[in-house]
């Protein structure tokens, strides 16, 4: 029973930081690499390539949906890297970036632009999201009714057990 349980916390926290981690969203094989650092308009997309070769140390980038950016080789000899951002009025869709590069290397991919971010309170059924009181109310009322079932529940068995 506890191994279960501890199971499935680590389950839920391998997922929550699984949401964490950037999100490459590059469609097909591609020389590019697409990278979202946040799923939602106004992000920073990180676009970065080598097949511009090891010599080229500057590029020019595209994207249909914010337009010109530059690329600059960085941390590493041949790896050119740029970046730009979604801006907010972007519709869902997808994205072509393209780069050119000296002397005739033009590279083409896509990505998912990301979803837009929710606007205003969220609603849980108990009315209007501008009245939090009765809300956190019947939370807590539902979180302490929680804990005194499981200390009900505790002596119990400690009961049942002769401690």
């Amino acid at each position: 029973m506890i191994n279960t349980r501890v199971g499935i916390g680590i389950g839920l926290m391998a997922g929550f930081l699984a949401l964490q981690v950037p999100v490459a969203t590059a469609a097909g094989d591609s020389a590019l690499d697409i990278r979202i650092r946040q799923t939602a308009h106004g992000s920073t997309v990180t676009v970065s390539t080598t097949a511009c070769g090891a010599d080229v140390t500057y590029g020019k980038g595209e994207s249909e949906t914010a337009g010109a950016f530059h690329l600059f080789e960085g941390e590493s000899k041949g790896v050119l890297t740029g970046e730009f951002t979604v801006p907010d009025t972007a519709s869902p869709g997808t994205d072509t970036v393209t780069v050119k590069c000296p002397p005739r290397t033009r590279i083409t991919d896509s990505y998912q632009l990301p979803t837009r971010r929710p606007d205003g309170a969220v609603e849980a059924g108990f009315g209007d999201a501008g009245q939090e009181a009765p809300q956190l109310a019947v939370g807590a009322v539902l979180v302490a009714a929680a804990a005194a079932g499981a200390l009900v529940r505790r002596r119990h068995r400690s009961n049942a057990n002769g401690d």
